[in-house]
């Protein structure tokens, strides 16, 4: 095999992603535009500092004592992105040894080499031309936002793109933008809303109510409402579904008699535990059907109550839907299980570079000796795509290594 691996060129499938969850994209109520209106395109200019201050690093830059916003209002400024375009020099010296300090964190460091890579510039030079170059770079490739992923769908080798979103997303109109977007973009809908769908005033129950004539209020009617959403969704291209609710309860879902279930009202927790269970597995039931895949979120968040183990029954309960486990860590050991021993789990290393890519070559390293290995998925689940760019890179170098290794010691070569 010798002492090297090129993997820079092989396919890459991105099957879970958040491309233009950044600013100038905007919000709607249901969460960030894209994930809601189909085509949807940039509401301002984009430039490099809406890249950096995105909500995973501009989240954990909070997290880690920065406010770059605040920083820029004591200079009479309304944020980062404006002072930059102002005072170039002194907004970059300020926020520098904040960015210092975390150069080598995963989503920095992600960003860092996907811009490099696709806009020629190292952000870690600190040189105010370099930024101001990548500035005006990004800003003109995202004139085009979705030419511009495609051209860097192409240097970064993703075969395929898919991303999750929301169940309003299906019912919107099909703009010329989002038929441009379908092209090369594949979807799987969210079911973390519909856990929500038990309160008494809830407007996005009432909008998906009136968009598809049921009201669900009982297990009639909820019956009647997930079957035309799911239609609806199939009818768009959606490919299967994924829920993120281990960022607020454990994964035990358990099977629910109909009658248990109190649908709307003032839920008490047990009340409303029950009702996500019960959506939770009717859900299962209709992408069962359809044989579709679920992406799951497990780990990272909620410590320890999103352990993936109790994921065991929904797999055995529902044998034709492919459940997904994304991200896992710190629960490698524990997904690995699940995907050794049952055959509709799946792996996701999605988010593990961009957390770190040392999080990500502890997967790899804990799963390759046990886990299929088609049973073994990489994606990036970044914001953009030049992070997703910059997540490839690490995975490829990382899993050539990890490959390189395992051919000298299996006598592969």
């Amino acid at each position: 095999m010798g002492n090297a691996l090129d993997l820079s060129a092989i396919p890459n499938v991105c099957a879970h992603e958040h491309w233009g969850s950044i600013g100038p994209l905007g919000m709607l109520p249901e969460g960030f535009r894209p994930d809601v209106e189909p085509g949807a395109q940039p509401l301002r200019r984009v430039g490099v500092w809406d890249l950096v201050v995105d909500p995973y690093f501009g989240g954990w830059l909070h997290n880690g004592g920065t406010d770059l916003a605040a920083i820029a209002k004591s200079q009479g400024e309304e944020g980062i992105v404006a002072w930059f375009e102002k005072h170039p020099e002194a907004a970059l010296a300020a926020a520098r040894p904040h960015l210092e300090s975390h150069l080598l964190t995963g989503a920095l460091a992600c960003l860092r080499r996907g811009i490099q890579h696709l806009h020629g510039e190292d952000l870690a030079t600190f040189d105010v031309t370099a930024w101001q170059k990548a500035d005006a770079s990004i800003a003109k490739r995202y004139e085009n936002i979705f030419a511009w992923y495609v051209e860097a769908m192409s240097l970064a080798h993703f075969s395929a793109l898919v991303r999750p979103v929301h169940p309003e997303f299906y019912g919107q109109t099909l703009s010329d933008t989002a038929v441009q977007e379908a092209t090369f973009t594949h979807t799987v809908m969210r079911i973390d809303a519909l856990l929500e769908f038990w309160e008494e005033t809830c407007p996005r129950r009432e909008n998906l109510a009136a968009s598809l004539g049921v009201d669900p209020k009982d297990v009639e009617s909820w019956r009647h409402f997930l079957e035309p959403l799911f239609e609806r969704a199939a009818a768009r291209g959606c490919l299967g579904i994924k829920q993120l609710q281990a960022y607020t309860r454990e994964l035990d879902f358990k099977p629910r008699k109909d009658g248990d279930i109190v649908f709307r009202g003032a839920l008490g927790p047990e009340q409303r535990h029950a009702f996500e269970d019960w959506v939770v597995h009717a859900c299962c039931e209709l992408a069962n059907a359809r044989a579709w895949p679920h992406q799951i979120h497990v780990g990272t968040h909620n410590l320890p109550n999103s352990n993936p183990l109790p994921l065991e029954k929904l797999a055995r309960a529902y044998p034709n839907q492919k459940l997904v486990l994304i991200h896992c860590w710190p629960f490698l050991d524990e997904a690995g299980w699940l995907a050794k021993m049952l055959p509709n789990v799946f792996l996701d290393t999605c988010w593990l570079p961009i957390l770190s890519p040392g999080f990500f070559r502890q997967a790899i390293n804990t799963w390759i000796n046990f886990v299929p290995a088609h049973k073994i998925m990489c994606s990036h689940d970044a914001t953009s795509v030049e992070m997703a760019m910059g997540s490839s890179l690490f995975t490829r170098e990382i899993l050539s290594e990890i490959l390189v290794a395992q051919g000298s010691a299996f006598r592969l070569d």
